[in-house]
Parts: structure tokens; sequence; C-alpha cells
């Protein structure tokens, strides 16, 4: 199935997840199911579970916690008849830090001991920026938000460390209050910027090679503007070497059936 921009964006959350566990939607979800909130994954064996849910409270501007599975369960709370194991385009396997893989489903890998944890995400207040006449770059031309690893560390605990991962979008100067302002309003999916401007401060040395995907073109006049990202599991999964975790592969998200009004109020 072949479906445009607008088409995707138009689908209810159950439909795009169809769509996903179908195999006929493998990119990038930012402009899919519009008015719902996205989710990251971070799926670790139950013998890290305390760990890594006391280093999301520690470091909750990355990683606010909107759903929590028990050992073996793949059915969250926020969606209805959704399967963590099918329902996200393409996920990223990781043994000892190590990225081994690229699966587009994990009923192969899944295991009894996996707990998952559900990680707010910035695409949910993409929608309401767009909302708002404020529509992020990569909304407009219809790829991944660019991702940078940087030299901010994250609280660590136990075995989980490293560093903050962030998502930029460019904005004019005159614009960026009003920006500031609709993010803020959605904390639980990583809320206001973390910083702006100068993305050398954030030991970004080229802002046209992201670390993660896709990079975006400037307009004239327009300064870098950085989000806490949820891609820092990921980065904190490599530098933990972790001996197993899986995660969703950055900017492909899990749809959830919040919507943006019931995602302000979580």
């Amino acid at each position: 199935m072949s479906l445009n921009t607008q088409q995707v964006e138009l689908l209810s959350p159950d439909m795009a997840r169809q769509l996903i566990r179908d195999g006929q939607w493998t990119g990038p979800t930012a402009q899919m199911a519009g008015g719902f909130a996205q989710a990251n994954l971070v799926i670790i064996p139950q013998e890290y579970a305390d760990d890594f849910r006391e280093f999301c409270r520690q470091n909750s501007k990355a990683c606010p916690l909107v759903d929590e599975l028990e050992p073996g369960n793949y059915r969250p709370q926020v969606a209805q008849n959704a399967d963590l194991r099918t329902d996200i385009p393409r996920y990223r396997l990781y043994k000892d830090g190590a990225l081994v893989s690229e699966p587009l489903n994990l009923q192969d890998l899944w295991r009894d001991d996996l707990c998952s944890f559900l990680i707010g995400c910035s695409f949910t207040f993409d929608w309401a920026l767009k909302e708002a006449r404020l529509p992020a770059r990569h909304q407009v031309v219809g790829s991944n938000v660019p991702m940078f690893r940087t030299n901010r560390p994250t609280q660590a605990v136990g075995p989980f460390q490293g560093p903050l991962v962030v998502s930029m979008r460019p904005y004019r100067p005159e614009l960026i209050e009003h920006v500031v302002k609709v993010s803020e309003a959605y904390p639980n999916m990583h809320g206001g910027p973390v910083h702006i401007g100068n993305p050398a401060e954030l030991g970004i040395m080229d802002i046209t090679k992201p670390d993660y995907g896709d990079s975006v073109p400037f307009e004239p006049g327009e300064l870098p503007v950085f989000w806490a990202c949820g891609v820092t599991p990921q980065a904190v999964a490599i530098a933990s070497r972790l001996p197993f975790a899986i995660t969703h592969a950055p900017g492909h998200m899990f749809i959830t059936d919040l919507s943006l009004s019931e995602a302000l109020a979580r």
C-alpha cells in the first residue's frame, strides 16, 4: 500500500499500528496519526528494571515514563489491542553495547523475563506546534527529525550511564518564545527545550550531520532549538554495555491512543 503524507496523518492510531504490524509501513512515524501521542520504547531483562525505572526518574526530561509493563507483557495500557512486539516499524537489538540488528518485529526475540518501558516522545508536541502554525521542519519536508549525542552526561543509576541525546528543530528567533510555550505544556513528552542556539555548547560540531535521523534545511536567520530526546536510552545502552536491550529505531515510534489533550493531562 502506498500512502502519501496527508493520508498517513489522517490514520487513526489503530489503523496506523495495523499498517505497521502488516509490514506495510517501515519508515519513521513523525507524519502518522496526527494529533495522537507517540512513544519511545525500551525493553530490558527484568533484573535491570528497577535501576532503569530510577534512571528514568532521575533523568525525567529525557526519559519521561508514560507506561511500564510487567515482565513478559507486551500489551500496553496506552493503546488498545496493541502489541509491542509488532507495532513499531523498526526495532534495534543491542548486545553488550553493540548494535546487532534492526528487526521489523520481535516475535522471535521475545522472552518472558523482558520488561517494557514506553517513554514520551517529542513527535507528540510536534502536532501541537503544527496546530499553532509553528510546524517542525522535519514534518514539513517529510523526513525524520535530526538527533544528536551531546557532551551532557545523564545522571547514572546502577549500570545505566551515558550522554544526553537531543532532537533539533530550527526556528526564527521571534518565534522561539511561542515554540517554547507550546512544548512546555507537554512535560511528559520532554517539555521545553534544553538549549537554544550555538550547538557547540552541546558538543555538536556539525549541525548538518546528526547522529540519528535526517539533516533538515535551515532558512536564513533561523536558530537551532534542542529538546531532550527519548533516544537517550539507546546511547545509554551502548555506553553501559548492557548484555541485552531492545529499543525502537530512532524516529520509528510507538503510536498510542492518547490524544494531545490526554497527553497534556498526564
